[in-house]
C-alpha cells in the first residue's frame, strides 16, 4: 500500500464530512478550502484559480467524489514528494473534519477514549481497512487490533463481547465501520475494565508500532567509536534505519544506523563489565551494544534482522507486509471454503445423479420384468404356435423365421440386462470409493488437527522450559555474582586483619626496644643518683674547725643539732633532685641536670655562716 492510497483514504473521509446533505457531491467552496489545506499540510503552492478552471462547465451544481479526484491527482497529489510534509498532519486535518459529523461518543453514554486516542485508533483503522469504499474492516482485521492492544496493556480481551458485536446483521453484511468501532471501544466492555491511562499507553504503543513503523524502542547501552566508552542511548528501529537519542523524548538525536543487505547482527560474549552483548556490523562500522537481559537482546537481534530482510527483499513496512499477509490467507481460506462448497454440490449433484441413475435402473428392472413376461407370453405362444406349426406344416417356414427374430430381440434384451446391472455394480464401486475417499479425507483433517493441537502444546511447553532455563541461568549467574563478592570481601578483610598483625607486631617490637633503652637509662641514672647522693652526704656534713675540738673535751652537754634553713633547703633540693632524676631517665638528660643541681647545693652550703 503507498502513500498515496493512504492518504486518499484519509481525504475521502474529509469529503463525505463535507457532504452534510449525503448525496455524494460537496460544493466549490467547501473544496477550495479543503484543497487549500490540504496544500498548506503538505508543503506545496495552492493555485486557487485551478479548481475553477477544472470545474469552468458546471460552475453552479456541486462536485462528486469522481468529478473532483482528477483535480486533486492533478493539482495536489502529483505535485507532492514524499519526506516533505508529516503525513499525521494531514491524518490530523481529515479527523477534524469528520469527527465534528460523526463522532459523538456522548450520544452512546460513553467517553472511554481521549480526544487524541479516538484520533489514533482512526488512523489505525485507516491501515487496516480494506481498499474498497466505503472503508471497512473485517472481523479477523479488528480482532488482530483489539489483541494487540490488550497485549500492549497486559489486559484479556473479552471474546465473548467481541463476537457478540460480529453476530450483528450490519457487521456480517458490510463489517466494521470506524464509527462501530471507535463506539465498541468507548463502552469498554471488549477490554475488561481498564482505566483510560492505561488503555491510552496501549493504544499510542500500537499506533508507534502500527502508523509510525517503529518495530523496537527502548534503552541500549553503546560503546563509543572514538573515547571507547559505554552510554546508554534510547535507540528507535525502523524498517530502513535505527537511530539513537540521548533520552527517550527523542529530541536529541546522536547517530542514524542505516539499514540494508550489508548489515547483520551477531550475539557477542560478555566483555569490559557489560553482559548481553550484541553488535550490528555494516560496510563502514561494527556498533557494539548491550541489553538489559537476554530476554531484551533476543528481541532487538530478531526485530533487527526482520527490518535488515525487509530492505533485503526491498519492503518498506513490516505492517503492510503483514496485512498482505493476512489477506491472502483470508483469500485462501475463502477459496478452501468455496472448493468446499463446490465439493459439496458436487457430491450432492453426484448423489442426485445416482438417485436418477437408481430410478433409471429400477425402470430398466421393471422393463425386465415386464420383457420376462413378455417372453413368457411369448413362449407359451411360441409353444401354441409349434402346435399349430405341427398341425399346420405348410406354415412351418415362416414361423421358424419369425422365431428367430424373437430370439434375437430377447437376446439383445438380456444383454440389455447384463449392461445395466454391470453399470448398476459400477455406480455402486463408485460411490463407496468416494465415501471411503470422504472418509480418508475427514480421518486426515483430524489427524491434521490433532498434530497442530500437539504441535502448539509443545511449543508451549518448549516456552515454559526455555523460560526455566533462563532464570535458572539467571540464578546461578546471581549465585556466582555473590559468592565472588563475598570471598572479595574476605579476601579483604585477611589482608587488613595480616596488615594489622604486622603493625601490631612492629609495634611490639618498637615497644620493646623503648623498654630495654629506658631500663638501661634508669641503672644507669640510679647510679648517678646514687653516686651524687654520697656527694651530697659529703657536703652536708663537713669537718669544721673546733667541732672535733668539742669532741675529744667529752662535753657533758650532747650536741644538739638544730635543723637550720640550710638543711631544710638542701633536703627539698634532694628531694627535687631525685625527682627530676628520675624524670630525666626518660628525657635522656639526667647526669647533666643533677651535677648542676648538686654544684648549687653545695655552693649554698658554702654561702651559709
Amino acid at each position: 500500500m503507498d502513500l498515496r492510497s493512504e492518504l486518499l483514504k484519509s481525504i475521502w473521509y474529509a469529503f463525505t464530512a463535507l457532504d452534510v446533505e449525503e448525496s455524494g457531491k460537496v460544493s466549490k467552496s467547501q473544496l477550495k478550502v479543503l484543497s487549500h489545506n490540504l496544500c498548506t499540510v503538505l508543503n506545496i503552492p495552492h493555485d486557487p484559480v485551478a479548481l475553477e478552471d477544472h470545474f469552468r462547465e458546471d460552475d453552479d451544481g456541486p462536485v462528486s467524489t469522481q468529478g473532483y479526484m482528477p483535480y486533486l491527482n492533478k493539482y495536489i497529489l502529483d505535485k507532492m514528494q514524499e519526506g516533505s510534509f508529516v503525513k499525521e498532519n494531514v491524518d490530523e486535518l481529515c479527523w477534524t473534519l469528520t469527527a465534528k459529523k460523526n463522532y459523538r461518543p456522548e450520544k452512546n453514554g460513553g467517553t472511554l477514549l481521549l480526544d487524541r486516542d479516538s484520533f489514533r485508533l482512526w488512523c489505525l483503522f485507516n491501515f487496516l481497512s480494506e481498499d474498497k469504499y466505503p472503508l471497512i474492516m473485517v472481523p479477523e482485521e479488528v480482532e488482530y487490533l483489539l489483541k494487540k492492544i490488550c497485549t500492549a496493556m497486559s489486559a484479556e480481551l473479552n471474546c465473548v463481547e467481541l463476537e457478540d458485536y460480529i453476530s450483528q446483521d450490519a457487521v456480517q453484511q458490510s463489517g466494521f465501520t470506524v464509527w462501530v468501532f471507535l463506539d465498541m471501544m468507548n463502552s469498554g466492555k471488549l477490554t475488561r475494565g481498564s482505566d483510560r491511562e492505561s488503555l491510552s499507553m496501549a493504544i499510542e504503543k500500537v499506533y508507534r508500532e502500527i502508523v509510525g513503523e517503529v518495530l523496537k524502542e527502548g534503552y541500549l547501552w553503546k560503546k563509543g567509536q572514538i573515547r571507547r566508552n559505554w552510554t546508554e542511548r534510547w535507540f528507535k528501529l525502523r524498517p530502513s534505519t535505527l537511530t539513537y537519542y540521548v533520552s527517550e523524548d527523542c529530541k536529541e538525536c546522536k547517530g542514524n544506523i542505516t539499514l540494508d543487505h550489508n548489515c547483520c547482527v551477531e550475539v557477542l560474549p560478555e566483555k569490559d563489565g557489560k553482559r548481553c552483548m550484541f553488535c550490528l556490523k555494516t560496510l563502514t562500522r561494527t556498533y557494539e551494544m548491550s541489553a538489559s537481559d537476554t530476554k531484551q537482546r533476543q528481541e532487538w537481534t530478531s526485530a533487527i534482522q526482520t527490518a535488515i530482510r525487509l530492505r533485503t527483499e526491498g519492503k518498506s513496512s513490516l505492517h503492510v507486509d503483514l496485512k498482505l499477509r493476512r489477506r491472502e490467507q483470508r483469500e485462501q481460506r475463502e477459496k478452501r471454503r468455496a472448493a468446499r462448497e463446490e465439493e459439496q454440490q458436487k457430491l450432492q449433484a453426484l448423489q442426485g445423479e445416482k438417485e436418477e441413475k437408481l430410478a433409471e435402473l429400477e425402470l430398466l428392472r421393471e422393463a425386465q420384468r415386464q420383457a420376462e413376461a413378455l417372453l413368457e407370453q411369448e413362449e407359451q405362444r411360441r409353444r401354441q404356435q409349434r402346435e399349430q406349426l405341427q398341425q399346420a406344416l405348410e406354415a412351418r417356414a415362416s414361423m421358424q423365421v419369425e422365431m428367430a427374430l424373437k430370439e434375437e430381440e430377447a437376446e439383445r434384451q438380456r444383454k440389455r440386462i447384463r449392461e445395466l446391472e454391470e453399470m448398476q455394480q459400477r455406480l455402486e464401486e463408485a460411490l463407496h470409493l468416494e465415501i471411503k475417499a470422504r472418509q480418508d479425507e475427514e480421518a486426515f483433517r483430524y489427524a491434521q488437527a490433532r498434530l497442530l493441537v500437539e504441535e502448539e502444546e509443545r511449543m508451549k511447553a518448549l516456552m515454559a522450559l526455555q523460560e526455566e532455563q533462563e532464570e535458572l541461568i539467571l540464578k546461578t549467574q546471581r549465585e556466582k555474582q555473590e559468592l565472588r563478592q563475598e570471598m572479595e570481601s574476605k579476601s579483604r578483610a585477611l589482608d587488613e586483619a595480616q596488615q594489622q598483625l604486622e603493625e601490631v607486631r612492629a609495634n611490639r617490637h618498637r615497644v620493646d626496644q623503648d623498654v630495654v633503652a629506658a631500663q638501661r637509662k634508669l641503672r644507669q641514672a640510679s647510679t648517678n643518683v646514687k653516686h651524687w647522693n654520697v656527694q651530697m652526704n659529703r657536703l652536708m656534713h663537713p669537718i669544721r674547725p673546733g667541732e672535733r675540738k668539742l669532741s675529744i673535751g667529752g662535753s657533758s652537754f650532747p650536741s644538739v643539732h638544730a635543723p637550720s634553713r640550710r638543711d631544710s633547703g638542701l633536703r627539698r633540693q634532694r628531694s627535687e633532685g631525685s625527682n627530676e632524676s628520675k624524670e630525666n631517665v626518660d628525657s635522656g638528660g639526667g647526669g647533666g641536670e643533677a651535677e648542676r643541681r648538686l654544684s648549687q647545693a653545695s655552693s649554698m652550703d658554702m654561702d651559709i655562716p
